[in-house]
């Protein structure tokens, strides 16, 4: 029997694994931010979370003053708000419970037992001498689940699609990350090379999870320069840009080729072409030419990429109007995350003008 996937069940896994990708993207930052907030700066820092996932008007509605008990709240545990953990791991949870023909009983039993576990959490879960054990069992509860699908999950369609929604939510994820910090958190001339300035980067480097293969490569120290060229062009990474497009870009190849499906063809070109500027670039030439609108390119790139594979695979085109926010849209939910955006290319000469998406093919 041929492996046919419906399309509502490829759009499922995609949003499944991106779900889960994202929870677990907040909790590193929220934990790590929690750890290295303690200073002059803390303020600023848990701003810099808001700032991250363009929530600073919705919050300030809601709670005013960003603290670290409001944000806390705010990103883990409102069900409210589309961007918290909480309602993540539920989007997670909605599409699994469509693909319980597919997935195994493993799989839908450990997301699950997240969701429920997130859902009964009590007002003491978020005091501060709890924070770091609660956000280490969420961390861990998504890690648990990517290493039940890779032990479980049959390889076919599905797994193709399950992976490469993971992987560009991981890309994305980093850019934003490092677009926050790069910009919104670089010290004063004069705090250069001072403890403080090495603990933002520690911190950064920590919410990606690449502090001890970061330290392995650069022995000598940490600068912003190789931070930012180590979470962007490092293909050994896991968590890098340039490997989460490489691989992305393989496992549509493979879909496409292995069981002879036509479309895709925008999204494929644009993971090729990527991949090839994250290949010959240095980082020195990023940082001449402008970090901020590199990375405001990457992030526009994995919209349309998304875009493409939503029109072309999952029967329908994603909401016009989306420059400055880009709704996220799961076929068991939306996800709205905002999305910085650079009025101006000017002098940005790496890429040409993108030509529109082909038209799906059917």
């Amino acid at each position: 029997m041929a492996d046919v996937l419906l399309s509502r069940y490829a759009e499922c896994l995609f949003w499944l694994a991106r779900y889960v990708e994202r929870a677990e993207n907040l909790a590193r930052i929220l934990d790590v931010n929690e750890t290295f907030s303690r200073d002059s700066r803390g303020g600023q820092n848990w701003r810099s979370v808001l700032q991250l996932h363009g929530d600073e008007a919705r919050f300030e509605g809601l709670h005013g003053k960003a603290t670290a008990e409001s944000v806390l709240r705010f990103y883990v545990t409102d069900a409210t708000n589309p961007t918290s953990i909480v309602s993540a791991v539920r989007m997670a949870r909605e599409n699994a419970r469509a693909l319980r023909p597919l997935i195994s009983n493993e799989m839908w039993t450990q997301v699950n037992v997240l969701h429920n576990k997130l859902g009964a959490l009590g007002s003491g879960a978020l005091a501060a001498g709890n924070r770091a054990r609660l956000f280490g069992q969420i961390k861990e509860a998504c890690q648990t689940h990517v290493g039940v699908l890779e032990g479980t999950f049959y390889r076919g369609q599905g797994w193709h699609f399950c992976r490469m929604g993971r992987y560009i939510e991981r890309g994305d994820q980093t850019t934003r990350l490092l677009d926050i910090k790069y910009h919104l958190l670089l010290p004063d001339p004069a705090d250069v090379g001072s403890p403080l300035d090495v603990s933002q980067w520690n911190a950064l480097l920590r919410s990606a999870a690449g502090y001890q293969a970061y330290r392995q490569l650069h022995p000598e120290g940490i600068t912003p320069a190789r931070v930012a060229g180590f979470l962007l062009l490092d293909g050994r990474f896991p968590r890098s840009v340039a490997l989460c497009v490489r691989e992305a870009g393989l496992l549509l190849d493979g879909l496409r080729s292995s069981y002879n499906l036509r479309g895709g063809t925008g999204a494929a070109d644009e993971l090729d072409r990527l991949h090839a500027l994250l290949s010959t670039l240095s980082i020195e030439a990023i940082l001449k030419k402008g970090l901020h609108e590199f990375l405001d390119l990457l992030q526009r790139q994995f919209i349309a990429i998304t875009a493409d594979l939503s029109d072309t695979f999952f029967g329908h085109r994603p909401a016009q109007g989306q420059s400055q926010s880009q709704s996220q849209s799961g076929p068991s939910g939306s996800q709205s995350q905002s999305q910085s955006q650079s009025q101006s290319e000017a002098g940005f000469e790496w890429w040409p003008p993108l030509p529109p998406l082909p038209p799906a093919q059917t």
